[in-house]
């Protein structure tokens, strides 16, 4: 089961989004909205289905609308050790997800809060289970290694010929990585943290694959019509 998780930073609208990345968004898809958030579900099309946050994002008639309509609320405090966006990504968890897409966790005018949503990615909850966040201009998923039963970890990263995927090491080197459908290949070879080898790969085909046999490794993928 899919569920939405949206962030209160820029997203850009469905329509662009759908044509960003086609078939991003799965059929009885669930939604969570993060604080303020909760302002792009109009816009997108999407019926909030839980709201979590300390409400310092949304002013009160937005909160007192989702009251309204029936949206579960789970307030918390403002002095919280979580962002509002990890909360609703553990609300996401606790409701069955088995993959989730994250907007509005990247663009805005705070860059800490990209950085700390883009950490979100390496929670140990999330292991094996489909997480991206997710932009009109950029879609980001996280590949860490070896799996559960000490093996490789590999990712299906379908788009378009033409669309740009950067390989990047995340806390230390990337070793093993294997690349099929891009442009530059990789054959076993290692990505190391502070060198930029990874970054502006080029997908040749509709269907690329990434492995990696152990490390961090940040998926980061640029639609060809920008």
């Amino acid at each position: 089961m899919q569920v939405i998780v949206l962030a209160d930073g820029d997203l850009g609208s469905r329509a662009e989004l759908d044509a960003a990345w086609p078939g991003w968004l799965e059929a009885d898809a669930l939604v969570v909205a993060a604080d303020g958030g909760a302002r792009h579900a109009s816009a997108l099309g999407f019926a909030i289905d839980r709201w979590v946050g300390d409400g310092d994002s949304l002013d009160e008639a937005g909160l007192a609308a989702l009251v309204a309509t029936g949206v579960p609320m789970e307030r918390s405090r403002s002095d919280k050790d979580e962002s509002d966006t990890e909360l609703a990504v553990m609300a996401a968890l606790g409701m069955g997800a088995t993959g989730l897409a994250i907007l509005g966790g990247l663009g805005g005018a705070r860059l800490d809060h990209a950085l700390a949503n883009l950490g979100l990615l390496a929670r140990p909850e999330l292991a094996g289970l489909d997480v991206r966040l997710l932009a009109t201009d950029v879609r980001v998923r996280l590949l860490t290694a070896p799996a559960a039963g000490g093996g490789p970890v590999s990712a299906t990263l379908a788009g378009r010929a033409g669309d740009m995927v950067s390989l990047l090491p995340a806390g230390a080197d990337a070793v093993g990585v294997t690349t099929e459908g891009l442009v530059y290949p990789l054959r076993d070879e290692p990505l190391l943290v502070g060198r930029a080898r990874g970054l502006s790969n080029v997908r040749a085909t509709e269907v690329a694959t990434v492995t990696l046999r152990d490390g961090v490794l940040l998926v980061v993928e640029t639609p060809a019509t920008l």
